[in-house]
């Protein structure tokens, strides 16, 4: 299993769910705050704000609240003046970790995930300590209901894509940077708009975890950082064999 998220499956037990939407909600207002104050309030001329509804919609907010969101961030109201920030370091195993942030105050969000690091092990470094060993793509998803997998394979080469992955949780797209809005409004024209759409982080290479306690130690580190209200989003390049994964879930 390799990735950013998917390990978060083994670790949620039934009755945090309210709780997890509930940080959900606040990473994706924050995101349609910060998306709507960056650019126009129209999300027809805004695609940051465009994907973010969309990720809203998702996650089944209302149509009131991302009103709302929207309406703080295009009117700048106190409490919207959230700054874009990355940290980067080493987490258990090795792992090198990507964490992208909103935040209002970067003393607090710093102090907060240089301690998850600590704590679990790893070492949180200088700007771009890491970072050098990932790319910076465009990601573009959609259900795997969309489109045929050569459907959505011819559609985003014409829409000048670099690659398409399909698998059960749908279709893949990635795309240079600068090609992300271009690529993402030629698939919207022909399957309606993404589930989500951004620029992401892929790892070069991955670096296997293989034994027990430094997965679980990693899943924990990884899940108190993405717990995090300011953190949007993290990236790990660790790669931990499904045998390992099948073994701690049983």
């Amino acid at each position: 299993m390799a990735g950013h998220s998917q390990f978060k499956n083994i670790m949620h037990r039934k009755g945090a769910q309210d709780a997890k939407r509930a940080k959900v909600f606040t990473k994706l207002i924050r995101e349609l705050t910060v998306a709507a104050k960056s650019g126009l309030p129209d999300p027809a001329a805004n695609p940051r704000l465009r994907a973010a509804i969309q990720a809203a919609r998702e996650a089944n907010m209302t149509k009131d609240t991302i009103e709302r969101a929207v309406k703080r961030g295009a009117g700048g109201e106190a409490g919207t003046n959230f700054e874009e920030v990355r940290y980067e370091g080493y987490g258990p195993g090795s792992v090198a970790v990507i964490v992208e942030a909103l935040t209002d105050n970067r003393n607090r969000t710093a102090s907060e995930v240089r301690t998850a690091f600590n704590k679990h092990g790893g070492n949180m470094g200088e700007s771009n300590s890491v970072s050098f060993m990932f790319d910076r793509i465009g990601a573009i998803h959609y259900p795997a209901a969309v489109a045929t997998a050569d459907a959505m394979f011819e559609a985003a080469l014409d829409a000048g894509a670099d690659n398409v992955e399909t698998s059960d949780d749908g279709h893949d797209i990635v795309c240079a940077p600068d090609d992300l809005n271009s690529v993402r409004e030629a698939l919207e024209a022909r399957f309606g708009a993404p589930a989500s759409a951004r620029l992401d982080w892929r790892a070069q290479t991955s670096v296997p975890v293989t034994d027990d306690q430094t997965v679980l130690t990693l899943m924990k580190f990884l899940e108190v950082l993405e717990d995090n209200d300011d953190v949007q989003r993290v990236q790990a390049n660790y790669d931990i064999p499904q045998d390992v994964m099948e073994r701690l879930s049983a």
